[in-house]
């Protein structure tokens, strides 16, 4: 059995990407050991089976603390050594920072994955620089990619500098959506919405969605549904702002944390699916419009451009066009033939890329080819055949 050891800091996607890989990976050939911070959640991982998963807590935060990240990595090599796991799967900008130094000093093969590039969150072009320059500073040597996306895998070639047999890419992906639950809240918007899943923050980029829906509304009365906003939302103010300025109240519903259950039924039931992201590395959100038939119209960024296809299930809009996205909303809107074919395109993009049950099986052929275990297996059938 291959044991693999993840150092992740879980929440959002992170946390997301492990319970569905925790999910579906064959538990018979690999034994997972979590490594995760003391404060990010508070429910336990398991596999589809229900048997628990080994887990450790550390100092893991998501800020920069030099003296805490410093003892999270004390502390994750201890781990390491006293586990010898084959390989490492770090995951995000902190979980791989600390699990690509542990790599090194424990001489344990590590795969990174990004889940988006922390230099793409800094405005600022100072911090931007910095944070590029720890991802060269840590690339190659022991250290290879597992992308979630194509863009994901071009940035680490031609940005953090990653050779190109470095770098592997196994899609974010979900399980097919079988049902559709019940509401769970109180509905209190219109029967026809738009709608999106992120928190107001420079990276999900709600002002500029609260705008769109502004110049809409100008001709064409819609309502935009919000999910999510209330999780590590520095922005909310600012949106809340910007919709009070804009006298746009009674036009957008702000929902703070919501059940998937939920979070489905409200995009299951949408017109369609918005997304002005700045940057993604593969927005489960967006995934799941695809795996619940809905077009979507979203910016032209990493991660958006690899799920929708212009023209074929939704539409990209480049250079965060204000009116470009008003007038594609309101065209798919309006255009029911290219709606439904839109849709219909949507889930076959989805059975065809984006399904779990097909894609571990790329992640688990990644660990075992670069597994120490298989290599020191067939190293020792070589001697005993030789002899």
């Amino acid at each position: 059995m291959i044991k693999i050891a993840h150092i992740l800091h879980s929440v959002g996607g992170v946390d997301v990407y492990m319970r569905l890989l925790l999910n579906n990976i064959n538990e018979t050939k690999f034994e997972t050991i979590i490594i995760h911070g003391k404060n990010d959640t508070h429910n336990k991982f398991s596999h589809k089976s229900g048997i628990p998963v080994k887990e450790y807590n550390i100092d893991i935060t998501r800020e920069i603390a030099l003296l805490k990240d410093l003892k999270s990595i004390y502390d994750c090599i201890k781990i390491v050594r006293k586990e010898k796991p084959d390989l490492l799967h770090v995951h995000s900008a902190k979980g791989g920072v600390i699990g690509r130094i542990v790599g090194k000093i424990t001489n344990t093969q590590v795969f990174y994955t990004p889940h988006a590039f922390s230099y793409l969150s800094q405005s600022n072009p100072l911090k931007r620089s910095l944070y590029l320059w720890i991802e060269k500073l840590l690339a190659n040597g022991n250290s290879k990619i597992i992308a979630t996306s194509q863009s994901e895998k071009s940035r680490a070639i031609q940005d953090a500098g990653y050779k190109s047999n470095h770098v592997f890419v196994c899609n974010n992906s979900i399980d097919p959506i079988k049902d559709i639950l019940p509401l769970n809240i109180t509905k209190t918007w219109p029967e026809e919405y738009i709608c999106t899943v992120g928190r107001p923050s420079y990276q999900k980029n709600i002002e500029l969605m609260i705008r769109v829906l502004f110049e809409m509304n100008k001709t064409s009365k819609t309502h935009l549904v919000i999910m999510g906003v209330g999780h590590h939302a520095d922005k909310l103010d600012n949106v809340k702002h910007l919709i009070e300025k804009l006298n746009m109240s009674n036009q957008v519903t702000l929902l703070n944390w919501t059940e998937r259950e939920d979070i489905l039924n409200i995009i299951s039931n949408s017109k369609l699916y918005i997304s002005t992201s700045r940057y993604e590395g593969l927005p489960y959100s967006v995934i799941e419009a695809l795996a619940l038939s809905i077009p979507c119209v979203v910016s032209d960024c990493d991660g958006n451009k690899d799920l929708i296809l212009d023209g074929h299930n939704g539409y990209v809009i480049k250079n965060h066009s204000t009116i470009d996205f008003k007038d594609k909303i309101i065209h798919l809107l309006n255009n029911e033939v290219t709606h439904n074919q839109f849709s219909i395109n949507s889930k076959t993009e989805f059975f065809n890329k984006y399904n779990i049950e097909n894609n571990i099986k790329n992640l688990e052929k990644i660990y075992i080819a670069h597994s120490k275990k298989i290599f020191d297996d067939f190293e020792a059938n070589k001697k005993i055949n030789s002899t």
